[in-house]
């Protein structure tokens, strides 16, 4: 017997890893696609409907996470590195969790999110989200190397266009708000969503690293 045909034996049925890292892209996606809704939602109730379905979102990410750990201590043959799998399903997952947050706070803290940062934030977050959701499905083939560099590309500056974002919002917030809760209020949303783009970006490193490796 030939060394592939030995190989086959060992190799699982469907390359599992390959879907479940699909799935998980397509909650992040839609996860930044629902929060960019509920900062566009002026209405209370129906933003919280949508936060609702973040939260739904996010808690379906965690049972795929699992799966995915549940499958890395399964299987024999992995796609590439476990170490690497292990990697990147915790940092997609890191991405859906601060989602989840940055949606929760601003109906926590009962804020009108029709402002000019939380608004922009929301923005990076979507494109972020999208991107990271275009990386992870090219990863099955690895084929097209474009569409993946590309994608990392605009991840990383995404999150530095957010650091921008932020730190303009801090700005026009001491200036233009007078009272101090609404500051702490705002300030700590600012700070969620940009850790998602953070996340992001930790992601986009992830898949870079595997691309190296095994494109």
């Amino acid at each position: 017997m030939g060394l592939n045909s030995f190989m086959k034996i060992f190799m699982p049925k469907d390359k599992i890893f390959y879907s479940l890292f699909e799935e998980v892209a397509d909650n992040v996606s839609a996860m930044g696609k629902t929060l960019k809704a509920v900062v566009n939602e002026p209405d209370f109730d129906k933003r919280a409907a949508l936060i609702s379905k973040v939260e739904d979102l996010e808690h379906q990410n965690d049972e795929l996470t699992h799966k995915i750990f549940t499958e890395l201590g399964r299987n024999f043959i992995t796609p590439f590195d476990r170490e690497d799998i292990h990697y990147l399903a915790t940092a997609l997952d890191d991405i859906c969790d601060y989602t989840f947050s940055s949606a929760k706070k601003i109906n926590f803290y009962k804020i009108n999110p029709n402002d000019q940062g939380i608004q922009k934030m929301a923005d990076m977050i979507e494109q972020g989200c999208d991107l990271i959701k275009v990386a992870v499905k090219e990863l099955r083939n690895m084929r097209n190397m474009r569409n993946i560099t590309d994608a990392l590309v605009k991840v990383n500056s995404i999150e530095n266009q957010a650091d921008d974002i932020f730190d303009m919002s801090i700005d026009r917030l001491f200036e233009t708000e007078p009272d101090a809760k609404e500051v702490i209020k705002k300030r700590e949303i600012y700070q969620v969503m940009e850790v998602v783009t953070d996340k992001c970006e930790d992601a986009a490193n992830v898949i870079e690293s595997i691309v190296i490796k095994y494109a």
